[in-house]
């Protein structure tokens, strides 16, 4: 992203918890804007067999890792927080969600240790902002909201959000979706051309209208609903599959499901991909699906876009914000007749598979440029 001559060059410290490549371009992009140093709570994000040291080579920004600490159920402190602060001497600090990294830079800030102004990451989608998850975590919200000085969300539906039943200013809340960047996923062309049409070969997709879905096989995504809501179409519909890319704890679910609606053959699972591997997967199938009844966000939404894929998206999703009707529907997974209407009419409206060629399947997202130095500048105000 360009523009960094119009923004002060503040300081920026983020304490995040792991590098994920698909936080990379939007990091990169606050590398531009501002100077910033960003801290990883983990050595490597959990479920990605990714090499970090690749990760890092995409890296345009100062960071490190801080390791020293304990983990309690899934949740992070780490020790060094408040040295690592008086180090850099930044202007502003961000933590993550209503963790305790969060919970103790607002604690800081309350007893005097720090005199910075303290933001936080939150990527609820807005049915989570709405069905809070529990009363514990509605607790924590509404009490860090009202001692946090920016909150950065993924929508302008969650900005409303909180502005309405908070009452905080639209300048405190910064709206920036998680968005890579079609030149850097899209930049090795003939290598994801030349993966597509081995999984077009080793799965026999010629000629067959193909919807995929990349992601962990866990209740949340809601893959078991989904499958059997469509299974009479899947059925009846020629030359049509359904591809299942990931792994997860409701794999035997969905292989009975296969079995009891007869759907052998419609539905495939060729197990889990990451990297160009999973980049040759958008590039030679026809549309994309995200069933989810709860999900922050859904990078595989932006993903499957940039490489030029229609996306039926779960209204439940964060990426969500992302459908036009250009580019794809949104449906309620909870509503058979919605979904059956919305997957049909998406249905028709692909090509079933043909050729690869990336130069004439174009992305399908906006460019949010613009949008996203607008939006970060209000740091500066």
């Amino acid at each position: 992203m360009t523009g960094k001559e119009q923004i002060n060059k503040k300081k920026i410290l983020i304490f995040h918890p792991a590098l994920a490549p698909y936080r990379i371009d939007q990091l990169n992009a606050l590398g531009e804007l501002f100077d910033l140093e960003v801290v990883f709570l983990l050595d490597k994000l959990w479920n990605f067999n990714i090499d970090n040291r690749k990760l890092q080579e995409e890296c345009r920004f100062k960071n490190s890792f801080l390791l020293k600490g304990f983990r309690h159920k899934g949740r992070l402190f780490r020790f060094g927080m408040y040295r690592i602060i008086r180090e850099v001497k930044p202007d502003i600090i961000f933590g993550y969600e209503y963790s305790f990294t969060t919970q103790y830079l607002i604690l800081l800030k309350t007893v005097g240790f720090i005199r910075q102004k303290v933001g936080s990451f939150i990527d609820d989608s807005p049915d989570i902002c709405i069905n809070v998850q529990s009363a514990l975590r509605a607790f924590i919200r509404n009490r860090s909201v009202r001692h946090l000085d920016f909150l950065v969300v993924m929508s302008e539906e969650v900005s409303r959000f909180y502005q309405e039943s908070f009452s905080i200013q639209k300048k405190q809340v910064i709206v920036s979706p998680i968005l890579q960047l079609p030149e850097r996923l899209r930049r090795d062309q003939e290598k994801i051309e030349s993966i597509a049409l081995n999984h077009i070969r080793n799965f026999q997709l010629k000629g067959k209208t193909t919807i995929l879905f990349v992601g962990r096989f866990i209740p949340e995504k809601a893959l078991p609903l989904f499958i059997s809501t469509i299974s009479n179409f899947l059925a009846e519909r020629e030359n049509f599959l359904l591809v299942l890319v990931g792994e997860g704890s409701d794999m035997d679910q969905l292989k009975t499901i296969v079995n009891e609606k007869k759907l052998e053959g419609k539905v495939i699972f060729p197990g889990k991909y990451q990297g160009k591997e999973l980049f040759g997967w958008y590039a030679c199938v026809s549309g994309f699906v995200l069933p989810s009844l709860s999900e922050t966000f859904g990078a595989v939404v932006n993903e499957a876009l940039i490489f030029g894929l229609k996306v039926l998206c779960s209204k439940f999703a964060g990426a969500s914000c992302l459908i036009n009707p250009g580019n794809g529907e949104i449906f309620n997974p909870l509503d058979s007749a919605d979904t059956l209407e919305k997957f049909s009419r998406f249905s028709y409206s692909l090509q079933p598979v043909g050729e690869v060629n990336l130069t004439k399947r174009l992305p399908l997202i906006d460019d949010h440029t613009q949008q996203f130095i607008y939006e970060w500048r209000k740091l500066t105000v």
